[in-house]
């Protein structure tokens, strides 16, 4: 017996909803076909975290425009003991949702649960995002780490502040205990997150003006408001306010038109521990034949890696922005066919 549902054109709370509503009245061997105008995979993931029965899922259509997948429920597994967390391998999943779904999965969690995430690096960045938002009622204990497989225990130990605090701030972001090298490129992930409107407060042990020049570089003066909120010795609180028209992007830096490249591949670096974005970048770069390029995910504006390249590359390269929305930037880079500089060539930077 099976029970179709389409929830095409839905939100992902919707979605959910009717999903594990539906999943709920499912019998073990029995089937729910869901339909849905995109992957609906992460959502019955989640429903075998968050409620514990089995679910094997089976594609029957998989894009790029509509989507059908059968969720099959089975009995648990007997083996598993009664405290052991169900495990939510994402290793499978496109990097650009893996930390919508887990940042969703954990907001669900009641005090006291949790699950296991089963990924192919090391989620650090996750946490810092989790406790940026919910505070030290993070549970985080590493399992294994193994090349291509980190197992970490994730839980919910109690309230987020957030759930009791509400000071005009979206999310608070204490950046002091995390390694010098990371804290920049991890607020921008973290601002690039925000919506129009919206409010990041940042806990730094000093007054983060490098940091605000950067955000002035690439966002604009006018795309963001800065306000200190606290300083005192050691703790200095800076509230960064995403302005409702940041969406709209004003930066020229070469979008000169895709020209004749041949798009290779797409490199989304979202999930990437930050230190290791550039040189997954400037590798995927150094890979690419004459008239071939890349498109770069990014979760904010890649302009700084820009003028490097610019420096460095010689005249063959090639930048053109194709999206520039809220936490997703997208750049077709490449090397131009024909140009007069040998590609392992470089020039000298202006400054």
């Amino acid at each position: 017996m099976q029970t179709a549902i389409d929830v095409t054109e839905t939100d992902r709370s919707e979605r959910r909803q009717r999903v594990f509503e539906e999943l709920d009245a499912v019998d073990d061997g029995e089937s729910l076909v869901v339909v849905a105008d995109e992957d609906p995979h992460p959502t019955l993931r989640q429903y075998g975290v968050l409620r514990a029965p089995e679910v094997d899922v089976t594609y029957e259509q998989d894009g790029p425009d509509e989507w059908k997948l059968r969720a099959t429920r089975r009995a648990p597994d007997d083996e598993r003991a009664d405290d052991e967390l169900p495990a939510f391998d994402v290793r499978e999943m496109p990097p650009r949702r893996r930390h919508t779904v887990l940042t969703e999965t954990f907001e669900l969690l009641e005090p006291g649960e949790g699950f296991v995430l089963v990924n192919d690096h090391d989620p650090e960045p996750l946490y810092h995002e989790l406790q940026s938002v919910h505070g030290d009622v993070v549970g985080w204990s590493y399992e294994r780490e193994d090349p291509g497989e980190w197992r970490v225990e994730i839980s919910r130990t109690g309230a987020s502040e957030s759930d009791d605090e509400d000071d005009g701030a979206t999310a608070t972001f204490d950046v002091r205990e995390i390694p010098k090298p990371d804290r920049h490129p991890t607020i921008h992930h973290r601002y690039g997150g925000l919506a129009a409107g919206d409010s990041l407060d940042v806990v730094a042990p000093h007054e983060p003006k490098p940091l605000r020049r950067e955000f002035e570089e690439q966002y604009g003066e006018d795309a963001f408001g800065w306000e200190i909120r606290e300083r005192e010795p050691g703790e200095v609180r800076v509230r960064v306010t995403k302005q409702p028209d940041a969406a709209d992007v004003d930066d020229d830096s070469g979008d000169e038109g895709d020209g004749e490249l041949t798009v290779a591949h797409e490199l989304d670096v979202r999930d990437r521990p930050p230190a290791q974005r550039h040189d997954a970048i400037f590798e995927a770069y150094e890979d690419l034949d004459a008239g071939e390029g890349f498109v770069l995910v990014n979760d904010h504006d890649p302009k700084p890696l820009y003028h490097q390249f610019e420096a460095e590359a010689g005249p063959e390269f090639h930048w053109s922005y194709r999206a520039k929305d809220p936490g997703e930037f997208r750049v077709l880079v490449g090397k131009e066919a024909g140009a007069g500089t040998a590609p392992d060539e470089t020039v000298d930077a202006p400054f």
